[in-house]
């Protein structure tokens, strides 16, 4: 419509000429044409600028991307790769810990190659529960700091832990991706889980302080990654590629992180200005966007009452919990109040959001 009202002022002008009444001056012409002109490039413009809003579209329109959703390809027979001897002690530089290949793959045994780090674990960290409840500390490690594939439980309040895994157990936080299989075990492990365990594992991972866990990068280029074990690893023989709009989260050393050693971090790479821009998602809202994050996440992101910390935490996992949150695989009395705040968002703006939380201090 804005088109074809500009076309009509300047069709306006080119039959000027045709009418009984004198010609006008160029020199009184000319400046209207200009005008005009200026007035159609700054529609055409707008209609451009509108276009490319309605291209980004909420997220929730958006496949998932497979960078934060990372599920195991199939494996074909002949394709695994050569088992370590089970027996064989491994050992870590700076710990007089020992543990075989066979009980680094115990899920009943969180392996601790530290364990004057933290205070004791409780059963239900350290161990679990046969046949059913895995090591909480297993795949959070002893020292709450978690892998892309699951989250961080260093210093998160005991009663949002108890919380969320009963929203596991009571189908409010649900696993849109049935192959994605650390989602689909918190949810059997919450249902095993009894209370008295589910509180001395809460109690344990609030009362352990997180630490600068994920160095963030931003970049043009990224190593290759593949998806194994349920997180980007890079790919051999090794070569780069372009982000993109990625955020490619990665073992810093593959080797130490298979020996779930909790000192060994991890690498995020972030596309060159997405933490400026996911700053000013987080501080200002984006013009309407959002709402800004420190009015209930606290001023430095790190939580505030029950609300959780969202400073220096994966952003894989970040990622994943705002699809999740816009698309309704996360419901509840807690996650309701999230929901209009993350409607808006697009693949963009949730991308932005976690680059910026992933760079702060935790």
């Amino acid at each position: 419509m804005e088109k074809v009202r500009a076309t009509r002022f300047l069709s306006s002008f080119a039959n000027y000429g045709r009418s009984s009444r004198p010609l006008l001056s160029w020199r009184y012409v000319a400046p209207m044409l200009c005008v005009a002109a200026a007035l159609l490039f700054g529609l055409l413009t707008t209609a451009a600028q509108d276009q490319t809003k309605q291209r980004e579209t909420p997220a929730s329109r958006s496949p998932s991307p497979y960078w934060a959703f990372a599920v195991n390809p199939p494996v074909a027979a002949d394709d695994h790769a050569p088992k370590k001897d089970a027996d064989v002690p491994q050992h870590l530089p700076g710990s007089s810990a020992t543990f075989t290949s066979a009980q680094l793959s115990d899920l009943f045994a969180a392996p601790d190659w530290h364990s004057d780090g933290h205070p004791p674990m409780p059963e239900a960290v350290a161990r679990g529960r046969k046949p059913g409840l895995f090591a909480c500390g297993y795949c959070h490690l002893p020292n709450g700091q978690g892998r892309p594939e699951n989250s961080s439980l260093a210093g998160l309040p005991a009663d949002y832990i108890v919380e969320q895994i009963a929203d596991f157990k009571n189908g409010l936080r649900k696993n849109r991706y049935p192959k994605l299989l650390p989602g689909a075990a918190m949810t059997a492990l919450a249902a095993t889980a009894s209370d008295a365990e589910v509180e001395s594992a809460a109690k344990y991972f609030a009362s352990l302080k997180p630490v600068p866990w994920i160095r963030v990068v931003e970049t043009k280029s990224v190593p290759k990654t593949h998806v194994e074990g349920w997180m980007l690893v890079a790919s051999s023989p090794a070569r780069t590629e372009p982000i993109g709009r990625r955020i490619i989260e990665t073992p810093v050393d593959l080797e130490q992180t298979e020996l779930r050693n909790d000192r060994s971090g991890f690498i995020a790479y972030l596309p060159i200005g997405s933490i400026k821009a996911g700053e000013a998602l987080v501080t200002s809202g984006g013009a309407g966007r959002t709402l800004p994050c420190a009015s209930c996440h606290g001023p430095q992101l790190t939580g505030l009452g029950n609300i959780p910390s969202i400073a220096g935490r994966s952003p894989s996992y970040i990622v994943r919990q705002l699809y999740n949150i816009q698309r309704g695989d996360r419901t509840g009395p807690a996650v309701r109040v999230m929901q209009p705040v993350v409607a808006k968002l697009t693949s963009n703006d949730i991308l932005s959001i976690a680059a910026y939380t992933s760079s702060l201090h935790p």
